[in-house]
């Protein structure tokens, strides 16, 4: 027929495809690169500043430090985490604003040019319930995967009042902010530069699956994955990074409750 598409070479589809191979490579390395840079920047910084704060020299060898305790290396280790989530927000804040001018705030979802494409009422909706199904959701990977999740956790009681605040602060605010900042900002945005909304929504996804792989193996990646999907889609369904946020941190606050919530009895 006349007005059929002409059928591409089998050379031109091998390229694109290895082109787009590489391109989701570079998006997997620019994440590998923004959190080690941010991980090796807070824990320097910990590091020496905690050392020089206790009259230790930084420069001494393992084996001639002295003994900092439990209380210290708690704070040292809650520090390093805050830090780490600081450290990353300005890295994006930085490269984008370097790279992108002032198209940064539209760059990263954080302006307010386009109408948010979901209604107030559902965007409620969503907050409201989506707790619920992402406890569910992480208990059920915990028992399939045989982890004991939220059975006799407590926090440290080496920590003070203010670093229990710091902690809680750190995890409702400061790493939803950071990574959703990283995954659902600057990684979302190149992702869509040459993905249609739902493989970027996909691939986002996995990479901040994969960011948390930990001592679990990968019971907490498949835990975080629903979640993962939801804040991709709110992020292409609003256009803007606040909604994600806002999850994010909701979310981390429910399952804190849930975790730390005295048994009956």
């Amino acid at each position: 027929m006349p007005n059929e598409a002409p059928t591409p070479p089998p050379a031109s589809i091998w390229r694109r495809l290895g082109s787009g191979f590489l391109r989701l490579l570079g998006l997997a390395a620019a994440v590998i690169l923004y959190l080690g840079a941010a991980k090796l920047m807070a824990i320097l910084a910990v590091r020496v500043g905690a050392d020089l704060i206790e009259g230790i020299d930084p420069l001494l060898s393992t084996d001639r430090r002295p003994n900092i305790g439990a209380a210290s290396l708690a704070r040292r280790e809650l520090a390093a985490d805050i830090l780490l989530q600081v450290n990353l927000v300005l890295l994006v804040l930085l490269t984008v604003i370097w790279r992108h001018g002032s198209g940064w705030r539209e760059r990263l979802a954080l302006d307010r040019t386009r109408p948010n494409g979901m209604r107030a009422r559902h965007l409620l909706l969503v907050l409201l319930l989506w707790p619920i199904l992402h406890i569910t959701w992480v208990t059920g990977t915990a028992e399939a995967f045989g982890a004991t999740f939220a059975q006799g956790v407590k926090l440290s009681p080496t920590l003070s009042a203010a670093s229990v605040a710091a902690w809680l602060a750190y995890v409702v605010i400061v790493a939803p902010a950071a990574e959703e900042l990283l995954i659902r900002g600057e990684i979302f945005a190149q992702a869509r530069g040459f993905l249609p909304p739902a493989l970027a929504i996909l691939v986002t996804a996995l990479l901040f699956a994969l960011a948390h792989i930990s001592a679990w193996g990968l019971a907490r990646p498949v835990s975080l994955l629903p979640l993962a999907l939801m804040l991709g889609w709110l992020r292409w369904r609003t256009g803007r990074l606040w909604p994600c946020i806002a999850l994010h941190g909701w979310s981390n606050l429910a399952l804190v409750a849930y975790v730390l919530w005295p048994a009956p009895g």
